[in-house]
């Protein structure tokens, strides 16, 4: 039975890489993967997903995604969409329909929250419906597991702003609760982060 699979973690967690790892066994079984990512996420280029650590390969927009005739999407084994939190409820109600009406397995990949710590809409909606909902796991500066995407600019961390904005370990780091409400960085003070 196909099931709808929300793996979300903090940033750092190699949600990305995950990805690319299944797509990768897909392929290797010759069985097929569709690789899709919202159209807003434009950091390595369109039509390609890439890990921080190398991994790399093309994908469709989820906007694309969610156009696909049942005809098309029945020559695929697995759907898999990275930087879901960016999705639309719509997005997710269209996963849902390829799960429960095609048998086609969806494995959804993002945040959970924002950097206020308040949900993303695809990541709300993905918590709600999902089959399994499982955590990626990466640690703060002190070993404590992290589950705080911390925006920082100039040194300090920044808790108020518009929801989205892109970026990368320039921008954000992953803390643990504690050491987020107490807007501790670190002891070199970036926690891994440019100054």
């Amino acid at each position: 039975m196909a099931k709808l699979y929300f793996r979300h973690g903090a940033m750092g967690s190699s949600k990305t890489a995950n990805a690319l790892m299944v797509e990768y066994n897909y392929y290797e079984r010759g069985k097929h993967a569709l690789l899709a990512k919202p159209k807003l996420d434009t950091r390595d280029g369109e039509r390609v997903i890439k890990s921080r650590m190398g991994l790399s390969s093309s994908c469709i927009f989820v906007e694309e995604l969610v156009r696909m005739k049942d005809e098309e999407l029945r020559k695929y084994d697995c759907v898999i969409v990275d930087e879901a939190q960016f999705c639309k409820k719509s997005d997710i109600e269209f996963f849902v329909h390829i799960v429960d009406d095609l048998e086609i397995p969806v494995i959804c990949y993002g945040l959970r929250t924002d950097f206020r710590r308040e949900p993303f809409e695809g990541s709300l909606w993905l918590l709600a419906w999902a089959d399994v909902i499982e955590e990626l796991k990466t640690v703060c500066w002190c070993g404590r597991g992290a589950s705080c995407n911390t925006r920082v600019s100039g040194g300090r961390i920044v808790k108020t702003g518009e929801q989205v904005m892109l970026g990368g370990d320039e921008s954000y780091v992953s803390l643990c609760r504690k050491h987020y409400a107490e807007e501790n960085l670190g002891p070199e003070g970036t926690a891994g982060c440019e100054k």
